[in-house]
């Protein structure tokens, strides 16, 4: 078989690991704050720094955010867990241990609906979701001869959420990651930011013929610091490993680094297996159980998911998929679209100035959406005086938004639309005085249309909305216009 097509022969088989630090005030088992950037070794304790005697409390905020997550997976909670200690040496994790969940997890099961290239859906089976907690941060290049120790993030809470082995192509992983973030958002239990390390993937990669069904020896990719690039980490190995299985050689179930600039992995060390961590139950921390009524509490108080505000969008405000699909992407976008409908009915035109307009501006500058200094008040205006045919549309977006995005949210609209002089005119006599100049200047276009070619009138639009500097009334233009043409 020829070297073009020997990766024709295999299949990828990936499972995730996301790990997701928690939004709670506190740490997870002691009162210490964290605050990412905060000065190093700032945000500790005895009890995060392990000194003997300090005992942990478990966080219930933490807790009610595993379960959030657990049912917007669509996972069976489960009543009764405990926390276990995993034992491994690393100079960030104070006391050689870190406590988690292995033999039981608050969650199992369920699915993350991911959408495919080819428009059709994919389930994406979930193993568990478990609760931990975080180690602190080695920084290897600020010291030219030694490594740095921030203990900051030492026992931050997190939710580890780990797949099935039920991925097959980068691009899969990229739509999961992007749903999962999606939820933490949406549910407030953790920014997503990957750069700065609050939700972070592990890969769990192998290949193996296509039509078998057997799990090969898989490679952990570690710590890839954004979505794209776990995509692209996933691509670099699934190739390296064909190609080392094709000359002959055997797969190792190493742990690997990315590096994104060279968009290959490296070797860090050799897999630790479960029994290398001398898993036991956590002595300092009781089993706790969970009533179905506080279960149910939850379930009461969860906000509305991307799927079903999805599906209300398109069902309730007659929206596009597209539209409706870029407004759900993030949250804050959505949130400023449900207040903005609530003081205008034209959601369409809505819909049209957030994925259009104000999606470019933040673009183009590198802003979030939330910097936005547009209220959802001051859009409300702009559209319902566009319907009102004060203002162009065309006006609005060259003019108007500009100067609101530059004086702020307490800028006035209706002020702003006298001092620009931007109010669309609909005198009869000075449009019709706009009308007569331009068909004046271009009477072989007027001889065309009497000739039957109403192509020409776009021109004739275009000139009178120049002339008047684009303040002239469409629709009472278009009907002048027709007229003034057909005595002609």
């Amino acid at each position: 078989m020829s070297e073009l097509n020997i990766y024709d022969k295999y299949e990828t088989v990936v499972g995730l690991e996301v790990h997701a630090q928690l939004l709670t005030k506190t740490k997870a088992y002691s009162n210490d704050d964290y605050e990412y950037g905060s000065k190093p070794n700032t945000q500790i304790s005895v009890i995060s720094l392990a000194h003997p005697g300090a005992l942990p409390k478990p966080n219930k905020e933490a807790l009610k955010m595993a379960v959030m997550m657990g049912i917007a997976c669509n996972s069976d909670i489960h009543q009764k867990s405990f926390f276990a200690r995993k034992n491994y040496f690393y100079a960030d994790l104070p006391k050689g241990y870190q406590i988690t969940q292995f033999t039981s997890p608050i969650a199992t099961g369920g699915f993350i609906k991911i959408k495919l290239a080819d428009g059709g859906f994919k389930d994406i089976k979930l193993d568990k979701i478990i609760m931990e907690e975080d180690s602190g941060k080695s920084m290897h290049d600020l010291d030219p001869f030694n490594s740095l120790i921030d203990l900051n993030r030492a026992g931050v809470p997190l939710i580890e959420i780990v797949t099935d082995p039920d991925i097959r192509e980068p691009e899969e992983a990229y739509q999961y990651l992007t749903e999962i973030r999606q939820l933490l958002r949406y549910l407030n239990i953790c920014d997503g930011n990957m750069d700065e390390g609050s939700m972070r993937c592990d890969a769990n990669i192998s290949i193996r013929l296509k039509g078998e069904s057997v799990l090969n020896t898989r490679v952990e990719v570690k710590n890839v610091n954004s979505i794209r690039n776990v995509a692209r980490a996933i691509a670099y190995e699934t190739k390296r490993q064909i190609e080392l299985v094709e000359a002959g050689g055997k797969v190792t179930p190493d742990t690997r680094g990315y590096d994104a600039h060279k968009n290959e992995t490296y070797g860090m060390r050799s897999k630790e297996l479960a029994n290398d961590y001398r898993y036991f139950p956590e002595p300092d921390i009781p089993p706790f159980v969970l009533q179905q009524k506080y279960i149910d509490g939850i379930k009461e108080q969860m906000p509305e998911l991307p799927e079903k505000l999805l599906a209300r969008l398109k069902e309730d405000y007659a929206l596009s998929e597209y539209d409706a699909e870029v407004i759900v992407a993030e949250k804050e976008i959505a949130e400023y679209y449900l207040q903005l409908i609530k003081v205008t009915e034209n959601y369409k035109a809505a819909a049209n100035w957030i994925n259009g307009p104000l999606r470019g501006y933040v673009n183009d500058r590198g802003l979030k959406f939330g910097d936005l200094s547009i209220s959802y008040l001051q859009l409300a205006e702009i559209i319902n005086e566009i319907d009102k045919g004060t203002i162009s549309f065309a006006i609005a977006n060259a003019k108007l938004l500009p100067a609101i995005l530059e004086k702020g949210i307490d800028a006035d609209v209706n002020t702003l639309l006298d001092q620009l002089n931007l109010r669309q005119v609909d005198d009869d006599s000075f449009l019709i005085e706009l009308i007569n100049k331009t068909l004046a200047k271009y009477p072989d276009k007027v001889e065309e249309y009497k000739n039957g070619k109403k192509g020409v009138l776009g021109l004739f639009m275009g000139d009178i909305m120049k002339e008047s500097g684009g303040k002239a009334d469409p629709k009472k233009t278009n009907v002048l216009l027709n007229g003034a043409l057909n005595k002609a």
